[in-house]
């Protein structure tokens, strides 16, 4: 399914380097000439936003580690010396700490269209474990870059956090010990965090790349979870998509620089704005927003180790999910138990996430545990069953025949072309 570029050399020396190093080539099959199904909607858009929020992560994270000092001493003065005296400090500031959750908000969508049009079925399986491995080196890398303000909520999150791993029988201690690079939350620590999260984001863009290399060798996934039968089912990456994809880059940019410039402390904790104290415990220790589904798993299990196992197997089930799902129809347009249970699964998570910024007591610890244990049974129990016992509803004979019917295969915002010869 890769692309081949039709791209013919017309200079001398574009001839020699096609010949020597064939990037052009490569780009054009992979980004231009691509077949791309002709009933991608705008849920297929966040890739692109995703890749273009991490550029931008990026940049901004190079140009503000010139003027941050990793110093426990020095380091929320230096923040606030961005803030204050560094031109245009305070908007690259904003911008890289809201971009952190923007980050978030498109991978959150990505996942769930992934989850309900089942993009992680055969033959996607690696492309979708590679996803999984780039939000879990997302997760750590804006951890420790929350941790580099040294703010009150920065560091006791950091000791909260870091102390789990203690948890883990025989090398718990050690992965503790090297953390902190002491006895406790210091200096050394915020020297590790910070070493971390600068390199992290480049690892990040490299397994992005294999993500792409990935599902370019497989094709798209698409709505009706059809594989394209023939040319007619397909159009090329450029115009269609290109411009598609721009049109919801600038959409979502739009959304980005709003919170940047008009609430960029919304979503932040007020005691982060106080610097880090160890002699004085905020009243309530949460987490960034995006974690909190994950907090409130680890908070339901009344046993530290068993809490740690839940909140890292909540993950690490995403890995083996390709063969817990046993449908042999991917779309879930077309599994009508599946859509019920998928909403009912999204709103356990959006209510995991509400249960995580709640204090640890009463009913909130009872609702965790019921959320988490459905969440755990959506994967391991009800998937597996509906596998064997949902009767989907008949498939479309090919992309171009539900596009061209316009029946529930027909989502919205799909781009379709005349037919061709």
């Amino acid at each position: 399914m890769a692309g081949h570029s039709n791209y013919v050399p017309q200079s001398a020396a574009a001839k020699w380097l096609e010949s020597r190093l064939p990037v052009i080539s490569l780009i054009r099959g992979s980004f231009v000439d691509f077949p791309t199904p002709k009933n991608l909607n705008y849920w297929w858009t966040f890739g692109g936003i995703l890749f273009f929020v991490l550029i931008a992560q990026i940049l901004t994270g190079v140009v503000l580690v010139m003027h941050y000092t990793p110093n426990t001493a020095m380091a929320f003065d230096s923040v606030e010396h961005i803030m204050r005296d560094v031109n245009y400090g305070w908007m690259l500031r904003y911008l890289h700490a809201n971009g952190a959750s923007m980050f978030f908000i498109a991978v959150y969508i990505h996942i769930f269209r992934g989850l309900y049009y089942g993009s992680y079925k055969a033959p996607r399986e690696i492309s979708w474990i590679l996803g999984v491995i780039i939000f879990l080196i997302m997760m750590g890398t804006a951890f420790m870059g929350y941790v580099l303000p040294w703010g009150q909520m920065s560091f006791w999150g950091a000791t909260v956090i870091t102390n789990l791993f203690s948890a883990i029988p025989l090398v718990g201690e050690a992965i503790r010990t090297w953390l902190w690079g002491g006895f406790a939350v210091d200096n050394p620590t915020l020297n590790r965090f910070f070493s971390l999260h600068y390199l992290l984001p480049f690892m990040i863009f490299g397994v992005v790349l294999l993500h792409v290399w990935a599902f370019h060798t497989t094709g798209n996934n698409n709505p009706t979870g059809v594989q394209p039968k023939s040319k007619q089912d397909t159009l090329p990456f450029h115009p269609y998509y290109t411009v598609k994809d721009l049109f919801a880059i600038i959409v979502f940019m739009i959304f980005f620089v709003w919170f940047a410039f008009y609430v960029p402390n919304y979503m932040g904790h007020p005691d982060n704005y106080i610097e880090a104290n160890p002699l004085v415990t905020p009243a309530h220790i949460v987490p960034e927003w995006y974690f909190l589904p994950f907090y409130a798993i680890l908070r339901a299990i009344p046993d530290k180790l068993g809490g740690v196992v839940a909140m890292f197997g909540a993950i690490a089930v995403l890995f083996v999910l390709p063969w817990l799902d046993r449908s042999k129809v991917r779309s879930g347009s077309y599994r009508p138990l599946f859509k019920q249970f998928f909403w009912v699964f999204a709103l356990v998570c959006v209510a995991l996430g509400y249960l995580g910024a709640m204090p640890a007591e009463g009913i909130y610890v009872t609702l965790s545990r019921i959320c988490t244990a459905y969440y755990f049974a959506h994967f391991l129990i009800i998937l597996p069953l509906l596998g064997l016992f949902e009767k989907p509803l008949p498939l479309p004979a090919s992309i171009s025949e539900a596009v061209l019917k316009g029946g529930s295969a027909h989502p919205a915002g799909a781009v379709s072309a005349p037919e061709t010869k």
